[in-house]
């Protein structure tokens, strides 16, 4: 409590959706509503309500949009309260679960797998730990963390255990810092809105004097009375008011929310559907967007006739491993019957080993990791691995060690058996939305903060075409940066600033950009770009 009283509490100002308020406000007070709405408050005025039905415009022309943006906010909310994560806290009571804001500055925090880290800190305790910064960097591998190591809010546990004390927390820590330069709300540019309001403004301008005339010609010319003569008057000026015009957009927008709403999309103001239709230009992440979390078994190379097939031998390995990496979880989802084989000893993977292993009663020492560590680099079989390597995917050598794997000397001379050739995980749907894009001349860039050997090869598997760059040799003038972007399609690499750098530049050469991501990473960019759509 005194820590909280101290500013030292994890309270970070909430950023939430617009208001009820603001939503109501911005879709009652408009400029076709004002003009609308004078002329109906002058007919009433003269007692004659009937002849103020085109008053029903303003009520339809201000719930349409009313509706479905007060829908996209509480959808909106229901999914960031559902998002929240509960942290284990180390007190003087015990561990316990407790909502993020009542984290505090050196409390310690237990991690295992699938939690995510809720404040910045640094490790304490770790055990085979990794954590998927994705969401931050773009960086899709997992990064392995030993105790020291900082550890950033956003990121998640996909293996190992082990705690961390809270360094940064409310306003100062990561996550927190991206969310505040992203919040601040902006409307979406609509070139249909920006047209149709230069009318309405040319109109307001003709109405006033065009409504003098009238009405004098009705009171002095006619001889009117002066409730016919109103009623004369607004009954001339309403007609110039193109209200139809506007009520069949927003209609039009309407029915666009509810057929992308079919497709479950949320859209969370009307004029975006305008913008999406003008887009020439898509800009998307590749983790999470193009690819899925996790990686797959690409490729199995057998090098030697092991004494067991190799399947029986990565079936029962990755049984084996209580706390599987992403690496292992992929060969565990291929190899999913393992033998009954009885095993009397085990070293998981560390980062400092490189390498995890079994030892099996009759069955042998068999081990798995990387290719240049349990093998000499010179070899031919590392030499290989590294060639694949090169391809922007992931190798891991099968070997059978000559001792058992809690040995001393573990894992002593290791025979190459097989390399394990993995993959990142494209979406089924990311072939066919590409090619959809290209059907319809819209040009897309993958800006991912991955190593661009890896990002090559993954727009290479989509069929993507054009050079890959690695976005640390990105000019920072504006103009060569914009050259870059037109003589290349796929970067690796990619900081969140830089991703907001290219969609100015390619707004400035005229292009109507969208951004996709899922990540705060990608947040900056997001908020720039004329549409961004996040990825759920």
């Amino acid at each position: 409590a005194q820590r909280v009283a101290d500013g030292q509490g994890n309270a970070a100002p909430k950023r939430a959706t617009r208001s009820v308020a603001d939503i109501v406000r911005a879709n009652v007070f408009t400029r076709i509503n004002a003009i609308l709405g004078v002329l109906l408050l002058i007919v009433l005025a003269t007692g004659s309500a009937i002849n103020g039905l085109f008053g029903l415009l303003i009520v339809a022309n201000s719930v349409i949009g009313m509706v479905q943006e007060i829908r996209a906010k509480q959808t909106l909310d229901r999914l960031a309260i559902l998002g929240q994560a509960k942290p284990l806290v180390r007190r003087a009571s015990g561990a316990r679960s407790l909502p993020p804001e009542e984290v505090v500055r050196d409390d310690v925090i237990e991690l295992g797998p699938g939690d995510q880290v809720v404040v910045d800190g640094v490790i304490v305790e770790e055990h085979n730990l990794e954590i998927d910064e994705s969401l931050l960097t773009g960086e899709a591998d997992p990064i392995v963390k030993d105790t020291g190591d900082a550890v950033m809010s956003g990121s998640f546990v996909v293996a190992g255990a082990g705690a961390y004390r809270a360094t940064s927390v409310g306003s100062e820590s990561c996550a927190a810092r991206l969310a505040e330069e992203a919040s601040k709300f902006t409307l979406v540019n609509s070139e249909l809105r920006n047209g149709i309001n230069r009318i309405l403004q040319f109109v307001t301008y003709l109405l006033v004097p065009a409504g003098l005339l009238t009405i004098y010609t009705q009171l002095f010319t006619t001889h009117a009375g002066w409730r016919r003569s109103v009623l004369r008057t607004v009954g001339a000026l309403v007609p110039m008011v193109p209200e139809g015009l506007v009520l069949m957009t927003s209609i039009a927008f309407a029915v666009g929310v509810v057929r992308l709403g079919q497709r479950r999309c949320l859209v969370k103001e009307l004029p975006a559907i305008e913008g999406l239709a003008r887009v020439d230009v898509v800009c998307t992440d590749k983790t999470g967007t193009l690819t899925e979390s996790g990686m797959r078994v690409r490729d199995v190379e057998e090098l030697a006739a092991p004494s067991e097939t190799v399947a029986e031998i990565l079936a029962a390995l990755a049984a084996a491993d209580a706390r599987p990496n992403a690496s292992m979880q992929a060969i565990a989802e291929t190899y999913d019957r393992p033998p009954d084989w009885i095993a009397t000893a085990s070293a998981p993977f560390t980062s400092s080993t490189k390498w995890s292993g079994v030892s099996y009663r009759g069955h042998g020492n068999w081990v798995i990791g990387a290719p240049d560590v349990l093998l000499d680099p010179a070899s031919a079989a590392a030499q290989r691995a590294e060639r694949i390597g090169s391809q922007g995917l992931r190798v891991l050598l099968l070997g059978a060690a000559e001792d058992a794997v809690d040995h001393p000397g573990a894992p002593g001379r290791v025979r190459a058996v097989a390399l394990v050739v993995l993959e990142q995980k494209v979406r089924p749907d990311a072939r066919a939305t590409l090619e959809y894009f290209a059907a319809q001349g819209v040009s897309v860039k993958v800006l991912s903060g991955d190593n661009a050997v890896s990002v090559g090869a993954v727009a290479g598997e989509l069929g993507l075409r054009g050079e890959t760059m690695d976005a640390r040799r990105l000019p920072a003038d504006d103009r060569a940066l914009a050259d870059a972007l037109e003589s290349h399609t796929t970067f690796g690499r990619v900081r969140p600033d830089q991703k907001r750098a290219i969609v100015h530049a390619l707004q400035a050469r005229g292009h109507s950009v969208a951004m996709t991501g899922d990540g705060v990473n990608d947040v900056l960019a997001l908020k720039d770009a004329d549409i961004g759509v996040a990825m759920g």
